[in-house]
Parts: structure tokens; sequence; C-alpha cells
């Protein structure tokens, strides 16, 4: 039997308890997991001094595949976020947030099955910025005469033909490899017709490469978050630039009822880190209290990467089958969040294991 080497980063906030439900469910499915437990997030600081220790990268740069709980990012350390420096020092290129409809989930609508892959090291999230009043401000706004006020800060927003073809690529053969019908690229190419643009020019290059495969159609961002309202019905694999891709993750996970049930990866080549979506819920840490579902199904990702198939399945199966049964989930899953009979973090791990068994 194989034995997986796995980096675990139990995050911080309710993160340790979350991840500690899911160590379990995951490990009851029978798959072999030689977890490497990793510190991360606020909570480490005083002991490393730093919320991203070189302990935690090496890891998972020797075991190639991390799950990670969720993380927050401390105030003034120098960091923008732990979890965007994890996606820049690993080069994890995509970030891959499937948005389904699980019966028993409140939610305004049915039947959603999409597929966001976002491009995760470019576009206004590469971080080149300027302050009001820098010389480097100072010195682009004077290249585009009357077009900046001059007390504007700047941000730079590179899309290049190298990330845009690799994230594109990835998304036709995520499509292809899970039977998915069509990719639908977005972005705002008839305004930004250089950035943008070059995003759509190189995705129809690769789409041809696929033809008779996968179709492919392309969708301005704003019109794109009006039909996601309206025909989410209509998509099925959609693939953006960093910000637009933030973005329309988030409305996806709305369509299927919030970040709690949303799991995510992030990945590149020949490595991937499976993260829970949201964040860390300080006020709730210690309290068994947060729903362990997106990191549950996170779990599931992992599992189908790691080439376990029937486990994930046999894994997504028991946690669909507890959400609709509706009986043992915390409350936010519950009809009235008030509601006494919602149970706890390890308990609803508890009913997933023992539906495992059935």
């Amino acid at each position: 039997m194989t034995i997986h080497n796995v980096s675990l980063i139990p995050g911080d906030g309710t993160g340790p308890e979350i991840s500690s439900v899911v160590q379990k469910v995951l490990e009851a499915t029978g798959v072999k997991i030689n977890w490497e437990v990793v510190e991360a997030g606020a909570d480490v600081i005083d002991k490393y001094k730093t919320p991203l220790p070189d302990n935690v990268l090496s890891s998972i740069r020797k075991n190639k595949v991390a799950l990670k709980g969720p993380l927050t990012t401390p105030i003034g350390t120098g960091f923008r976020s732990v979890n965007v420096a994890l996606r820049k020092e690993l080069n994890l290129f995509a970030c891959l947030r499937p948005c389904r409809s699980y019966q028993g989930v409140r939610s305004r609508f049915a039947h959603i099955d999409l597929v966001v892959v976002r491009e995760n090291t470019e576009d206004l999230y590469a971080g080149v910025e300027y302050p009001s009043g820098s010389k480097e401000a100072n010195d682009i706004i004077s290249w585009a005469k009357g077009k900046i006020f001059p007390d504007a800060a700047i941000s730079i927003k590179p899309i290049s033909r190298t990330g845009t073809s690799r994230i594109v690529r990835f998304a036709f053969d995520y499509a292809v490899q899970n039977n998915r019908k069509k990719v639908t690229a977005v972005t705002k190419a008839n305004i930004m017709k250089f950035t943008d643009g070059l995003f759509f020019e190189v995705a129809r290059e690769i789409a041809k490469e696929y033809e008779g495969k996968i179709a492919y159609e392309e969708k301005l961002i704003d019109n794109m978050c009006m039909q996601l309202v309206q025909n989410p019905e209509l998509y099925d694999v959609i693939v953006l630039p960093n910000l637009y891709g933030d973005i329309v993750s988030d409305l996806c996970a709305g369509l299927v009822g919030g970040l709690g049930v949303a799991p995510g990866a992030n990945m590149g080549e020949g490595i991937a880190l499976f993260e829970a979506v949201h964040g860390s819920a300080p006020k709730y840490k210690g309290l068994n209290k947060v729903n362990p579902t997106a990191l549950l199904l996170s779990g599931v990702m992992m599992l189908r990467y790691l080439n376990e198939e029937k486990a994930a399945e046999k894994l997504n199966h028991a946690i669909a089958s507890v959400i609709a049964e509706g009986q043992s989930v915390t409350y936010d899953m519950k009809p009235q969040r008030n509601d006494p009979t919602a149970v706890g973090t390890r308990e609803m791990g508890e009913a997933i294991i023992r539906k495992m068994k059935m």
C-alpha cells in the first residue's frame, strides 16, 4: 500500500481544531498518510520571529503535497499575506476553486457545478505598487501626461504571455481530465486592451489545440458576474487573471452557500497545497463550533490529486450524505443558527467517519 508524505499546516485561530478533525477523517478513509506537521501564521511569530518559517517551505518542497488550515496574516510584519507568500515562494501559479451545490446547504441556487481557475502570480496581486509622491509614482505619472492625477498612488498590472499560457493550459487540461465541456476566459479586454487583451490573445491560441474536445468562449468580467447570477448553468470551467479570479471565486462560492463549503487548491509544477478558502475566525477559537466542510472538501481534492480516487469518492459521498441529512451538522448549516441540535466541529467529523463505515 502506498504511503503518502503530506505537509500539514494546522493554521491558527480555529485552524488547528478544524485541521485535527480533517486529519482524522482522512485517515479513516484507509489511505495511508505520513503527516509532517509544520507551523505558520500569527500564532507562531513569538516562537519563530516570522509567520512563515523556512521549515514550512522546505517541508512542502520535499513532500510536494500540503494541506493547510486557515491562517491569519498579522498586521505590521512585512507580509502582505502568508497565503500569498506561500504561493509566490512555491510558484503555485494556479488557484483551483470547485463550486458545487450540496443538498442541505442553504442557497438561493441549486445544481451549481462550476470550477474557477485563477492565475495566482501576476496582475495587480504581483504587488508592484508605489505610494503617492514617490519618485516611481511621479515618473509614471509624467509618462502619462493628463491621464493621472498628480497625487495618485500607482499599482502596476503585469499580464505576461508566460503566465497566461500556463494558467489557460492548466484550465484546458483540467477540463479534459475531468470530463468538462467548456472553458470560459474572462477579462476586461475592451478597456485594458494590452494586458487583458493579451490574456484573450493567448487563450485563443491555446484553445485551438483543444478544438473538438473542449469548447471555448470569452466574456467580459462585468457581464460575467451578471451571467453567473442569472444563468450559472451555462458555465463550466472559468479561467481568469488574478484579481477577477479572486472576485469571481467568492461570487461562485456564494452561489453554493458560502465560503464554509468552498474548497481550494494552489498548484504548480509537481506541487500542490490544498486549503479551506475561509478565514481563521479567531473569535471561535477553542469553541468546537466552526464548520469543517471546506477543509474536508479540500481533503477530497487532495485525495484525487494523490490518485486515491476510490477514497476520495467515498469521503465526498459521506460528506454529502451528512449534510443532506442535516442532523450532525454545525450551527451555520441548520435552518436556524441557534438550533440546539447543532453539533460541534469534532462531532460533525465523527458523523462523516461513521457514514464512511456504513
